[in-house]
């Protein structure tokens, strides 16, 4: 089993920054993708950024490229989302999700572990 645990998130003014924290325990040897995702009310489910925990490949949703930075330390078992330049239409919870495939999948069905999600709230 996998365990998750996001935090970091809160209220942020239009224009600001927050960094999420992403805490990965159990079997984690065999995990090869890490991946943020968001969902917002009323919305499904969509990805924002990944990276591959070996190489540190990425790949970011076009809503968040040059914005937002993921980054892992392998050591500590953790995954980082750096968020600048916030904009209202961020806001959303923000999720943690693993996978045991290299590949950085955009669709949350191929993660095989979530974390519980942790608030994003980006005021005008």
């Amino acid at each position: 089993q996998v365990q998750l645990v996001e935090s970091g998130g809160g209220l942020v003014q239009d224009g600001g920054s927050l960094r999420l924290s992403c805490a990965i325990s159990g079997r984690t040897f065999d995990l090869r993708a890490m991946a943020w995702f968001r969902q917002a009310p009323g919305k499904e489910r969509e990805f924002v950024i990944g990276i591959r925990r070996t190489d540190g490949t990425t790949n970011y949703a076009d809503s968040v490229k040059g914005r937002f930075a993921i980054s892992r330390d392998n050591a500590k078992n953790m995954v980082y989302l750096q968020m600048n330049s916030l904009k209202p239409e961020d806001t959303a919870v923000y999720y943690c999700a693993v996978r045991g495939g290299s590949t950085i999948f955009t669709t949350a069905t191929t993660y095989d572990y979530w974390g519980k999600g942790t608030q994003v709230t980006v005021s005008s």
